[in-house]
């Protein structure tokens, strides 16, 4: 297996030289990143955890962590679109497929031939996920399913959407089970695409379900049990988005340590105590991520730790972007440095895969216990 820094140093050649040229483009003209995105599969990087026997790379979630962070480094919206495609449309029918759907999906997927998404907030769903609207009603030969999805990152390129749907609405959440919908099903539509304040090159839109026929084959997982593969697909998810805030928030302080040198700034103590204060929360950040990998990586559960982790690695990352901009004077709220960018994509990541608000009532429902 490659090792840890070895990996990172590939990973960051490539960003600078592939995805750091065009980041300010990408979110300047709100396009999709398709040739950075085929570029990145040719890299192994759309299946670094997915076992080679699948097309993937059968590397570690730290190696994974690593990626993203270094890619988000330059551009976000880049990173978003990685760990949206891993962790959200990828990951769950690795955990949860059977062996059938493994064979047929994941060689796509962790190739980057197909790109990977994940529907489950819905215009009246977004931090309750047991409040899923969309219906999956039985047939002979599967279900249709009816309703919308909102939010939705890649989806409008995805080949391969996960989706949450409500079989039996009186059972709350344990009436919800998980479909795989590929993209030319019949009864399935994409929606208009969101206009957003950051990550403008990462695509984010609707879904639309119209008597979408789904075969018996592309259940993922069992019947009822779609509660359990969003909540755990959204614990991955959460260490995907803290790598990538820690990414941005690391850009930000690359960037603000060149202007400092630059402007001859390095003897002002009060931009030592700002770099310095945006060094150590970005290293304490990365601690925190690093450990929760770990303890993925080990089989042991990590509601808690990638909760804490995606938590305080994203109000890090507005803390430290804030400080950028301030650092910068007056042109730190133009686009001549990256910083404003910087800070535009990270308020973003306090509210993917959970808002922080959501993520303290996870951690202390796991600190204090449920009654």
């Amino acid at each position: 297996m490659e090792d840890y820094e070895r990996f990172r140093e590939r990973v960051r050649d490539f960003a600078i030289r592939e995805v750091s040229p065009l980041a300010s483009e990408i979110d300047r003209t709100h396009q999709f990143p398709h040739k950075v995105v085929q570029k990145m599969g040719e890299q192994g990087l759309m299946g670094i955890p997915i076992p080679e026997d699948y097309g993937g790379a059968g590397l570690s979630t730290l190696h994974y962590v690593v990626a993203v962070e270094e890619i988000s480094r330059v551009c976000g919206s880049t990173g978003l679109t990685l760990a949206a495609h891993t962790s959200l449309g990828t990951y769950p029918i690795y955990i949860f497929g059977t062996e059938e759907q493994k064979r047929r999906y994941l060689p796509l997927l962790a190739s980057g031939k197909t790109l990977g998404s994940f529907g489950l907030t819905e215009p009246n769903a977004g931090s309750d996920a047991a409040g899923v609207e969309t219906t999956a009603t039985p047939t002979p030969d599967g279900w249709i399913l009816n309703g919308s999805k909102r939010f939705i990152t890649s989806s409008r390129f995805a080949g391969i959407v996960i989706v949450a749907a409500t079989q039996d609405k009186s059972k709350g959440s344990h009436g919800i089970s998980s479909f795989i919908v590929e993209r030319d099903t019949p009864g399935f539509s994409i929606g208009k695409r969101e206009e957003k304040l950051g990550l403008c090159g990462a695509d984010t839109s609707e879904l639309f379900f119209d008597n979408c026929k789904i075969p018996k084959e592309n259940l993922l997982g069992k019947e009822y049990e779609g509660f359990k593969v969003f909540m755990t697909t959204l614990d991955h998810g959460r260490i995907s988005i803290g790598a990538m805030a820690l990414g941005i928030a690391q850009g930000a302080l690359d960037a603000s340590i060149e202007y400092v040198k630059s402007n001859n700034l390095r003897r002002s103590q009060r931009i030592q105590r700002l770099i310095a204060d945006m060094a150590t929360e970005i290293e304490a950040a990365r601690e925190l991520l690093y450990h929760t990998a770990r303890l993925k990586e080990r089989g042991e559960r990590i509601t808690k730790e990638a909760a804490m982790a995606k938590l305080y690695a994203s109000e890090v990352a507005m803390r430290v972007c804030i400080r950028a901009v301030e650092l910068h004077r007056e042109e730190g709220v133009t686009s001549k440095f990256p910083v404003e960018r910087f800070l535009r994509d990270a308020k973003l990541t306090e509210i993917g895969e959970g808002t922080s608000e959501i993520q303290r009532i996870v951690i202390a429902r796991q600190v204090l216990g449920r009654e």
